[in-house]
């Protein structure tokens, strides 16, 4: 059978499926986003009447392969990924994502997995290997299978509210001051997070706390960690979330990494650990309390290892090195770790926690997520040393002689790390690192082939 009729036909899905067509009914639900996620991370999909879910759950839709990766061109007029002649993928209702949406109890939402059309000769019905959500899925499940631990993760999605214009466009200016931890400002956004916190809540994320960051307008409200394709999951119901309130009281929800220079970016830290069931691995087993125990430790190596590959799914947008360069705001640039130590791109943020910091507010989850299995993977098989924790403040440690890796400092550098690594590219299977590759490099090259404000403004008079 085919990897789509198997997961039509799996036991106990008919009756899950005529539960929910029993709920559209009865709850009066009208419309259906039918949802997957691109190799950016955006939110694609199809709307229908909700009164055919029955179809899509057993049947699925179609669409153009190049959704993928947003249908849009490269710089050349080429479509990135899959060309006009490509074949449709076919999308069917995953049964336990189905959720009605708070703002619009009329329409619900289910997340869909992708496979290659039916009729296809090479591989017909198979997992389409250009769904990251459906990749993580599946490579987190062999990880599982292989060692069996599994990985739990939080993240802390940083993001800036911005006022919006008499248009409704956005503007380069938050809604609050940048003052980091104040009370003050975070409370002239009740508002705001009132809304996401109820929507989140009504959505399956557990919100558990937030603050006022240290840029204009910039919030970070933090949702109860999980295993990791579900928090990739809830992260970008999250964004929808905020997309959704943004509409409703006029303000702009921004997750550019760095809109403003200056003052500190939007940060999307990983909190990782690695599970036996409900036992976290990831805890102490020494007498001290700062050092994991031998599978944290392999974790750490094969994070560090693979720290330069990894940058490039974490940090994914030009302007994500913009962050980097911004020196004094506690971006990690150096491929170390330590103990409650801002300084270096992994942390032991808790005992039994670790901190992933080489990641921004624009990253695709579902990437990230399967690049540290992958590391993590590679970490646990060879047994990799990370050596001790820096407790130096990095900069003090490199002018005492310590010679320390920096991470990539721009997009080109780094997809140049992401193609030399095959560790981390096995995290982006098939046709997935293609797509991803393409589309990055052609974002790279066109930064490289505008002339920006800074050209003009540096070298329009630059002569005699």
């Amino acid at each position: 059978m085919s990897d789509i009729e198997e997961f039509i036909s799996a036991d106990g899905r008919e009756a899950e499926v005529m539960a929910i067509e029993k709920q559209i009914k009865d709850e009066g639900i009208q419309y259906l986003y039918c949802q997957f996620i691109s190799v950016t991370g955006r939110i694609m999909g199809k709307g229908i009447p909700a009164k055919h879910f029955g179809t899509i759950a057993r049947k699925g839709f179609q669409l153009v392969y190049g959704s993928t990766a947003n249908l849009f061109v490269d710089r050349h007029g080429d479509y990135i990924g899959y060309g006009a002649e490509s074949k449709e993928l076919v999308g069917v209702a995953e049964t336990d994502t189905f959720m009605k949406l708070p703002w619009d109890p009329k329409t619900a939402r289910v997340f869909c997995t992708l496979f290659r059309g039916r009729e296809e000769k090479v591989d017909g019905g198979a997992f389409l290997s250009s769904d990251c959500r459906g990749n993580l899925q599946r490579i987190h499940a062999e990880f599982e299978a292989k060692h069996g631990l599994h990985l739990r993760a939080g993240c802390e999605p940083e993001m800036m509210w911005l006022k919006a214009d008499a248009d409704g466009k956005p503007t380069v200016e938050g809604l609050t001051k940048p003052n980091c931890y104040h009370i003050d400002p975070f409370a002239e956004l009740q508002p705001l997070i009132h809304r996401v916190v109820e929507y989140g809540e009504a959505m399956g994320l557990d919100m558990i706390q937030g603050d006022h960051e240290d840029a204009p307008g910039q919030l970070e409200l933090n949702f109860n960690f999980d295993r990791a394709e579900l928090t990739a999951d809830r992260l970008s119901t999250y964004r929808q979330i905020c997309k959704q309130v943004g509409r409703e009281l006029g303000a702009f929800p921004c997750f550019m990494p760095k809109p403003f220079m200056g003052v500190s970016a939007n940060g999307c830290h990983h909190n990782i650990s690695l599970w036996d069931g409900d036992d976290n691995k990831f805890m102490p087993e020494g007498d001290d309390p700062q050092i994991p125990g031998p599978i944290g430790m392999m974790a750490i190596g094969g994070i560090i290892e693979h720290l330069q590959a990894l940058t490039c799914l974490g940090s994914p947008t030009v302007n994500s090195y913009r962050r980097l360069w911004d020196t004094g705001f506690w971006a990690p640039v150096f491929a170390d770790w330590g103990f409650q130590n801002r300084t270096t791109a992994l942390r032991i943020s808790a005992p039994g926690r670790f901190e992933y910091r080489s990641v921004d507010s624009a990253v695709n989850p579902y990437l990230s997520m399967a690049g540290l299995i992958k590391a993590m993977d590679h970490g646990l098989d060879a047994q990799l040393d990370p050596g001790p924790p820096e407790e130096r403040n990095i900069y003090e440690a490199m002018r005492e002689g310590k010679d320390v890796k920096k991470i990539p400092m721009n997009l080109g550098e780094a997809l140049d790390a992401l193609r030399a690594d095959e560790v981390i590219k096995s995290a982006l299977p098939g046709d997935m690192f293609r797509v991803f590759e393409h589309y990055k490099r052609d974002e790279w090259e066109r930064f490289m082939a505008t002339v920006t404000d800074w050209d003009v403004d540096e070298y329009l008079d630059i002569l005699p």
